[in-house]
């Protein structure tokens, strides 16, 4: 009895013995399997040594034909994600275990036969080519149209608020029938550099007759003549010339600064005119902001722009832009025989809203003027600082006239935005409102 069970113990450990035998056996060989795969995978994503002509002769014959069309062209991509993926479908249609591709390609096995399950349903266009709808916020229809609902005041459209939000935006979008989402419109409004909370000082106009005169001037703008001029006008300062902050270059260890209290040297106004048509500005210094000035710039272009036939002239609602004085001159020179004895073009007012300074084209010249000689100067005098403006001025009207075509398109000093009227435009730069005094 005792033989006997000896024997059937020794049976098992021969038994025992011969399956594990077999199961190193067959781990050495999974593990010289797997070892070459590994050396395979590497060959053809690496080093690209394998030819995809030897490629094609590996993969099973009912898929070849697939690969060709579809897979191998992906695998010379410029893009990585679909060369990636190419690679992926190449190593499971030789016949690598998916898992074992997943691992090698850092993907999740989910992943791997996701791409499987396309490629056997013939989703190609799902694989390697990714159609992507053009965005709604970089429609120049929709943004002009919200720039045109954001500029005119809530009560306009009988919303009984003082600001605009982004719910009433939307709402009223949608209304006209322009369907865009709540986050689009914050990606517009943000990508003109403003916060929704700066809208309630600089993006909306107050003004009750805002569509009238907005209509007023597109409509001249749209009918104005080879021998008319249309001039955006308004001043840029009083600038107080002493040492100024700003973006600068500076080592890491460097901390750049300017004294909190400073003497000023002086002060500059410059009152200007953009001529639309050509991009040319004109330019002098006032002592202050008044009637006196405005007259004055009159003069100088009905001086300098004396063959044109009328003149009109667009400007914010400050009081000296609209004063008794001012206007009883308009029409003194407006009179026949003015004109006859002067040989004069006809003067024509067309007024902005009140607060749309963000129509105000030149306002855009000035931002670009402030961030080029202003930032970051220290200009010793008055006289110096002059010179600089006179400068910047000079070599923007010279290249505006060489390039007529290119207006706008030649950054001078970061302008804000091209230098043409449009309602979506945001002329302001709302980060320099306090450097220069602008209003």
């Amino acid at each position: 009895m005792s033989q006997h069970c000896q024997m059937n113990r020794a049976d098992v450990l021969d038994r025992a013995l011969d399956r594990a035998l077999d199961i190193a056996s067959e781990n050495l060989k999974s593990y010289k399997t797997e070892k070459a795969a590994l050396l395979f995978m590497a060959k053809v994503s690496l080093a690209k040594m394998v030819p995809e002509n030897e490629l094609v002769l590996l993969v099973a014959e009912h898929n070849r034909d697939c690969f060709r069309r579809v897979i191998a062209p992906a695998l010379k991509s410029s893009s990585d994600i679909y060369r990636k993926r190419a690679l992926t479908l190449t190593f499971c249609l030789v016949g690598i275990h998916p898992n074992l591709v997943a691992q090698f390609m850092s993907i999740t096995s989910h992943q791997v036969r996701r791409l499987l399950r396309r490629l056997r349903r013939g989703v190609y266009d799902r694989l390697f080519k990714r159609h992507k709808e053009a965005s709604r916020y970089e429609s120049k229809e929709i943004r002009d149209h919200l720039f045109d609902v954001l500029h005119a005041p809530p009560s306009a459209y009988n919303i009984n608020r003082t600001t605009w939000t982004i719910d009433l935006l939307h709402d009223v979008l949608k209304d006209s029938g322009t369907l865009i989402g709540k986050n689009s419109i914050c990606r517009i409004i943000k990508g003109e550099g403003y916060t929704f909370r700066k809208t309630r000082e600089v993006l909306t106009s107050n003004d009750p007759s805002y569509r009238e005169k907005l209509q007023d001037i597109t409509r001249t703008l749209q009918q104005l003549g080879p021998a008319d001029r249309f001039f955006s006008i308004d001043e840029y300062g009083p600038v107080s010339v002493r040492e100024r902050g700003g973006r600068r270059r500076a080592r890491r260890s460097e901390k750049p600064t300017i004294p909190q209290y400073q003497v000023s040297k002086g002060n500059v106004t410059v009152t200007a005119a953009l001529e639309l048509g050509s991009n040319q500005i004109t330019h002098f210094y006032s002592p202050k902001k008044d009637t006196e000035e405005m007259i004055k710039l009159l003069h100088r272009l009905l001086e300098q722009y004396r063959d044109c036939r009328c003149l009109y002239l667009s400007w914010d609602a400050a009081s000296w832009h609209s004063s008794k004085a001012f206007l009883a001159e308009v029409e003194r020179v407006n009179h026949c025989d003015y004109r006859k004895t002067h040989e004069t073009p006809a003067i024509k007012l067309q007024p902005l809203p009140a607060r749309a300074q963000f129509l105000n084209v030149i306002e855009s010249v000035f931002s670009g003027l402030s961030q080029s000689v202003i930032h970051n100067s220290n200009y010793q005098s008055v006289e110096e600082m002059k010179a600089a403006i006179d400068r910047y001025i000079a070599e923007r009207n010279e290249h505006f006239r060489l390039n007529p075509r290119k207006a706008g398109n030649k950054i001078w000093g970061s302008e804000q935005v091209p230098a043409y009227f449009s309602v979506s435009h945001n002329c302001k730069n709302p980060r320099l409102m306090s450097v220069a005094g602008i209003r």
